[in-house]
């Protein structure tokens, strides 16, 4: 089997998404952006790596990559999926855009084994500071929009995160924060330290 050509370097997001993936599996990565978590996967992993994403240009770089991605919408086309179909299903900082997070998550622990979900968080200490003191809604690091534009309809804190997963009656295997260093910590369930200092938080999802 030949390489797949090289793709775009992995977020530290994605980077500890692909540590929580076991090799050979069967891998969905909805919102897959330029495909460059996929790419990994299935080179450094031998996964079997499919993919859906939203945008033309999105699917078009994935496509060049040799990937197996279709273009569409995580809250109204998952449902075609069957039950089990994937070992690992990830929606990498995608839920904040998706109309129905509930919904969508629920149908990712359906159709995959594993769900893998991650999202920035706005619980995250600088982010209330900057609500404080500017009066302003707060712009993630690296984020190009403005309030006006964002695709960002559903913001979360780790903890609202961890009270839906509780509610739904999903078990949370790991989990994972991150700061703007990079540096990583456990996040224990019902933590205020890790909603404080975690800038982006990482889960690995399934059904009891």
């Amino acid at each position: 089997m030949n390489p797949l050509p090289a793709a775009g370097p992995l977020r530290p997001d994605q980077q500890l998404i692909s540590d929580m993936i076991t090799p050979d599996s069967r891998v969905l990565d909805v919102g897959c952006g330029d495909g460059a978590l996929l790419a990994y996967l299935a080179e450094e992993k031998n996964v079997d790596a499919r993919g859906i994403e939203l945008s033309q240009e999105g699917v078009n770089a994935c496509v060049a990559l040799g990937l197996s991605v279709i273009q569409g919408d995580a809250d109204t086309d998952l449902a075609d999926y069957p039950t089990n179909a994937f070992d690992y299903v990830v929606l990498g900082q995608t839920l904040q855009a998706t109309r129905n997070p509930k919904d969508v998550l629920e149908t990712l622990v359906r159709i995959g084994q594993h769900a893998v979900v991650s999202f920035v968080n706005f619980g995250h200490w600088r982010t209330r500071l900057s609500l404080l003191v500017n009066g302003r809604v707060p712009v993630p690091a690296g984020n190009k929009f403005g309030w006006h534009d964002s695709p960002d309809i559903h913001l979360c804190t780790v903890l609202d995160f961890v009270d839906l997963c509780e509610t739904l009656g999903l078990t949370i295997e790991n989990g994972l924060s991150i700061d703007r260093h990079n540096r990583v910590r456990q996040i224990k369930t019902g933590s205020r330290i890790a909603n404080l200092k975690g800038e982006q938080a990482i889960f690995l999802l399934s059904r009891e």
